[in-house]
């Protein structure tokens, strides 16, 4: 065989590594957060909701930048995620198990938030390994990604089939899923991580370093338009699963992943966009999209709560796997999984928390009457999103060719 083939059916090979542990990260996700609403409905667990969803923020706080560091100094990605996937399951699993038997309220909360501190950094994580081992970020990374969401249909998908909607099946099913993960990765290379001679301050070894990231003006505006947008968002999952019921929808798990069809065929087309347009005006088509898929859902009718459901992947691709990739072309290798926990950070720990605390007492307020106001409810997340996509367009420069190499992050152009 030629070298020439040779390199390619390793490439090919490495290729699927990829894609298969993007796939079934993205199913064991599926299967927790998407029908988590309804599971905690289903044993009375309502009141429990938006603090439950506030977990994964409260942890994004803290969890993602250590391990980022840990990442980026101290072990290979790879061995990091294994140990995290392997925690995640074990969490998951006993949160379902507190739900199922009705423990206090206190401690089903509590395995939540253990479960959110093991699995927040695992996106980030995930998506250093995959970055690493690409050869065209820009080409590369949005297919790669698109399995990932496929993953989380399947995921979705499954659930419904097993009739789990609201059932703690699916949760333990996604403990099963993060146990392969952590099987996967005995199959992945190790990364290399650069070694540090220096002596570390604590402020390093907890990944606060990166807060130099948003001295550059361009990146900081980056992370406040994740984190802002972040926050509307969060009043999907908990609540549009509810409004399906409400308009006569069964299996909602099946009718949510509608929105992934949306968001794979985005990540399709970005590499293409990168290359024709600006990194700003794709930024500002998925923040104009998702004004406009709040705006339908607030119509209040089946088929346009359907469509703003569609639209919700596409809005979700353009915004975060383009900031993403932003990352990884302009942060320098030594700081990118730093740079890729810093946006967890802003996107599940800021954007999160104050979403899901401020869109359950926003959606308390149009409950107040008998039955639920929709209309005002995603109309005021319309009106919130098209706040921050005039913030974007007004805030974000970008920088010509010359300023495109990896930038450090203390001296940006």
């Amino acid at each position: 065989m030629s070298p020439l083939r040779v390199l390619r059916a390793l490439r090919k090979a490495e290729y699927f590594e990829l894609v298969a542990l993007f796939f079934i990260q993205g199913s064991a996700l599926g299967m927790w957060f998407v029908p988590l609403s309804n599971i905690l409905d289903a044993h009375g667990l309502h009141d429990l909701k938006p603090l439950a969803f506030a977990c994964s923020a409260l942890a994004a706080f803290v969890s993602p930048l250590i391990f980022g560091a840990m990442a980026d100094r101290h072990a290979s990605p790879v061995k990091v995620l294994r140990g995290l996937a392997l925690a995640t399951a074990v969490a998951m699993a006993l949160a379902c198990t507190a739900i199922k038997l009705h423990w206090p309220p206190w401690l089903v909360l509590a395995l939540i938030q253990l479960h959110a501190l093991c699995s927040s950094p695992t996106w980030s994580i995930s998506s250093t390994i995959v970055f690493a081992r690409l050869a065209d970020a820009k080409q590369e990374f949005g297919p790669i990604r698109a399995v990932a969401t496929f993953g989380w249909m399947v995921g979705c998908w499954l659930i419904s089939a097993l009739g789990a909607d609201a059932s703690t099946l699916a949760g333990f099913s996604g403990a099963v899923m993060w146990l392969l993960v952590c099987a996967f990765t005995f199959f992945l290379p190790d990364l290399e991580t650069p070694k540090s001679a220096e002596h570390l301050t604590w402020r390093q070894r907890l990944g606060w370093d990166a807060l130099a990231l948003l001295k550059h003006p361009d990146h900081r505006v980056v992370f406040i338009t994740v984190a802002l947008f972040s926050i509307p968002l969060c009043g999907f999952y908990p609540y549009a699963p509810p409004h399906l019921r409400e308009l006569g929808f069964t299996r909602t798990s099946a009718w949510m992943s509608l929105g992934q069809i949306t968001e794979i065929l985005a990540m399709l087309l970005l590499g293409g966009l990168l290359v024709r347009w600006r990194l700003k005006w794709i930024f500002a088509c998925g923040l104009g999209l998702g004004v406009v898929r709040f705006a339908l859902s607030a119509i209040n009718g089946k088929a346009w709560l359907l469509a703003g459901v569609v639209l919700h992947g596409a809005s979700f691709a353009l915004v975060f796997i383009t900031a993403q990739i932003y990352l990884d072309q302009r942060v320098e290798a030594a700081w990118r999984a730093r740079a890729q926990a810093l946006m967890a950070l802003m996107n599940g720990g800021v954007g999160n928390l104050l979403g899901y605390l401020g869109t359950g007492w926003w959606f308390a307020a149009c409950a107040r009457s008998p039955g639920t106001n929709w209309s005002w409810f995603w109309g005021g997340l319309a009106a919130t999103v098209a706040v921050v996509f005039v913030y974007f367009l007004l805030a974000y420069r970008g920088i010509g060719a010359a300023g495109r190499n990896h930038p450090r992050p203390g001296g940006m152009n």
